[in-house]
């Protein structure tokens, strides 16, 4: 059973560190006459930052106490905001914080501030020179219906479709971005999903098309450790219609900050924005691999793995502990005839085939790897061994769990199908099609492939073992906080599968090098086969995509470390 969700988790208030805000304010204020929104106020940090921004380029304490305003949904913690900036001298009007719902806020707006186009309404609301924040991080499941419901609304007048996968902080940072000037900048605390995820994909076309300069600042550390969260923060300029540009900047920790403002605002480190739905995580990269990769996806006809095969995830089985189990565990229950042969783990699949001596192997070292595969019938009917072990689920209470409560049988787990061909869902270090050569099938940790017709597995396989293929998985998969690449079905079919020459490669020369680890020296052979003399690549580009997935690997397996300099110390990555 799941924890019960804490307040501070339900209304998504995470505070932001101080070299965050600080940084933050430096580089949106720009002016002691610049007015100041923060749309989830907190207990004031933001806004406290803010106001030291205005006083150093010489505004009033009187003057500041006009110029902020905040909103937040949480009475207590706007008292507390209240009080910080009278602390800090800055006497706020009552109505400087209002107490409510954010989206509500900028529906109605303040009635002596002028009219604004927001889609096809005149919504009354304020236009601010700098909007600065750190949204609620609440998922879609704690997202309160009647919130979601104005900003939904908000949004659909933007021209942008949310669904109910959508989190709260995504209208925040569409709806905020709407309340600037013509020339107001964005600067907020957002969650790295920003950069990958695909529910977010419509924000990233609204923040290309909406602002003329964006600046990502990234962490190889966590800033919040009590969620787990990655987080990005979004430096956005309208600019007036200026250079277009995008930039992002990775650094171990916020205390790196300091500094970094001119290089937000440097348009030599700006490079071109791609205004479609596609994934950020290629602007790590620099402007010469930006380049080679669309000018690939332009110019090379290339297969997509959907072309060749469709991908689908492994079985469900609601409960691997009592499902899944060892040759020791399913002979001492008596269940042998009631199993089938299951692969659980992509340790299990060392090489590019799946055989029966390496399946037996796992069987001998009490690997689980026997599913369950109860017949259809009540328990009543099914022999001695098989009820009693479904007698002792059913005491522990296992059958209560969601997936198994919502099956007409329990213990009868669906989608059994044999796969002819694995798929890593879960990545290390580079994505893998491994030919499956036995009877098994695999849990939902591993995807399950089905070739079309005429194709044939092992050129599949060989096809997916290129420098090409490893670069554009870390670009259209995602990553997050334990350095995991992961693929969806559909992302995995978004995979270019370079094809021409794969049936000249000895196969069992491959598979026999990435059993032994010997990854380079299996790359240098499809590379030349496939990219260079299939593809017709240079030298030059082939090697600059076999840096283009070493960057991206390692930056994602590094993460939460201090990467390690020449000499041995730790140290901080310059900006790309």
């Amino acid at each position: 059973m799941k924890p019960v969700a804490t307040y501070q988790k339900l209304r998504g208030g995470y505070y932001t560190p101080g070299a965050i805000g600080e940084f933050l304010a430096r580089w949106a204020v720009r002016s002691p006459n610049d007015h100041v929104l923060e749309p989830s106020c907190g207990d004031g940090a933001l806004l406290e930052a803010a106001a030291g921004a205005l006083l150093r380029h010489g505004a009033s304490p009187s003057a500041i106490a006009a110029q902020l305003r905040g909103v937040e949904l949480d009475h207590v913690e706007a008292a507390k905001a209240r009080k910080r900036l009278c602390d800090s001298a800055i006497p706020l009007p009552d109505d400087a914080i209002r107490v409510g719902d954010f989206f509500t806020y900028a529906r109605e707006g303040l009635p002596e501030q002028d009219l604004f186009k927001l889609g096809d309404s005149e919504i009354s609301s304020p236009r601010f020179d700098v909007v600065i924040g750190n949204p609620p991080f609440i998922r879609y499941q704690n997202f309160e219906e009647k919130h979601r419901r104005v900003a939904f609304s908000l949004l659909g007048q933007i021209g942008l479709r949310p669904n109910r996968l959508t989190n709260a902080w995504v209208p925040f940072v569409c709806v905020a971005s709407m309340l600037l000037k013509e020339e107001g900048r964005l600067a907020m605390v957002i969650p790295a999903e920003l950069l990958q995820v695909g529910y977010t994909a419509e924000l990233r076309r609204f923040l290309s098309e909406h602002f003329c300069r964006l600046t990502l600042m990234t962490f190889r550390q966590l800033v919040f450790p009590d969620i787990q969260q990655e987080v990005v923060l979004l430096c956005a300029e309208k600019n007036g219609g200026k250079r277009t540009g995008i930039n992002v900047v990775e650094l171990d920790g916020p205390d790196d900050l300091p500094g970094y403002e001119d290089t937000v605002t440097d348009p030599g480190a700006l490079k071109p924005m791609d205004h479609s739905t596609e994934k950020w995580t290629q602007y790590y990269l620099t402007k010469q691999e930006i380049d080679l990769v669309r000018a690939i996806r332009r110019e090379t006809k290339l297969l997509c793995l959907g072309d060749l095969a469709s991908v689908d995830v492994g079985v469900v089985t609601g409960l691997n502990e009592f499902f899944v189990l060892c040759e020791k565990d399913k002979l001492s229950a008596g269940l042998d005839g009631f199993t089938r042969s299951i692969v659980t783990r992509s340790a299990h699949l060392p090489g590019i085939a799946f055989r029966a001596e390496e399946w037996q192997a796992l069987v001998e070292n009490q690997q689980k790897v026997h599913l369950l595969d109860a017949p259809a019938v009540e328990v009543s009917r099914l022999p001695d061994p098989l009820r009693s072990y479904i007698q002792h689920g059913e005491e522990r209470g296992w059958h209560r769990g969601y997936k198994c409560r919502i099956r007409k049988l329990w213990y009868v787990v669906p989608s059994l199908w044999r796969p002819d061909a694995f798929l890593l869902r879960q990545i290390h270090r580079y994505p893998k099609i491994i030919v499956n050569e036995t009877d098994a099938t695999s849990t939902d940790t591993i995807h399950r492939v089905r070739l079309h017709h005429g194709v044939y597995g092992r050129h599949l396989a060989i096809g997916c073992l290129n420098s090409l293929t490893f670069a554009f998985s870390e670009i259209v998969g995602r990553s997050y906080g334990g350095g995991v690449l992961e693929l969806e079905p559909s992302e995995a079919e978004r995979l270019p599968i370079p094809l021409r020459g794969a049936e000249s490669i000895d196969f069992d020369l491959i598979h026999g090098l990435l059993r032994k680890d010997q990854t380079e020296q299996a790359l240098a052979i499809t590379d030349q086969v496939l990219l260079r003399d299939g593809l017709g690549l240079s030298q030059r580009d082939t090697i600059l995509l076999r840096g283009i997935w070493s960057k991206l690997r390692d930056r994602r397996l590094h993460r939460k470390h201090r990467l390690p300099t020449g000499d041995g110390r730790t140290g901080r990555r310059q900006t790309r």
